[in-house]
């Protein structure tokens, strides 16, 4: 991926992994969420750079750096689950989802990790299923007492 640059997350990389999100969720997603759903879903006013700053050192996340900016973020856990993967709305479609999840399949591959998998969003579904990942159940989960859907996916490493 020429011009991506794929490192492990920094705690001064809180505050702009935390703007990816909020854009993502809030641009994005709203083609394919309500704005309940999205209000619900980003809650802004709940969240706290050193709050997201310890998730994301936590979650030993990646970031996807252009030209000197974040343009996503993601991480795998030891099990193969995937948390998070968010891409800025002004990267869409520049190969950046598909460097961290590439970076993500090497680092599970290296510690033996069978599977991947992730709770998936209606807007991420199609880039998740064309790089291999299969639905195996739609969920619904309630955040803040507002119901989205999403999708468990998964994809074997073998």
């Amino acid at each position: 991926m020429p011009g991506i640059q794929i490192r492990d997350c920094r705690d001064s990389d809180a505050a702009a992994t935390l703007q990816v999100f909020l854009d993502a969720v809030t641009v994005t997603a709203a083609a394919d969420y309500s704005p309940e759903q999205i209000a619900a879903w980003a809650r802004p006013e709940k969240r706290s750079i050193e709050e997201w700053s310890a998730a994301m050192q936590r979650l030993a996340g990646i970031v996807a750096v252009i030209d000197g900016r974040v343009a996503g973020f993601s991480d795998v856990s030891a099990e193969g689950d995937i948390d998070m993967m968010f891409v800025s709305p002004d990267f869409t479609r520049r190969g950046v989802a598909r460097a961290l999840l590439t970076e993500l399949e090497s680092r599970a591959r290296t510690a033996g990790t069978p599977v991947l998998s992730a709770n998936v969003s209606v807007t991420a579904r199609p880039f998740f299923e064309h790089v291999g990942f299969s639905v195996e159940a739609e969920q619904h989960p309630v955040i803040d007492g507002v119901e989205l859907t999403n999708f468990r996916m998964m994809k074997p490493l073998g």
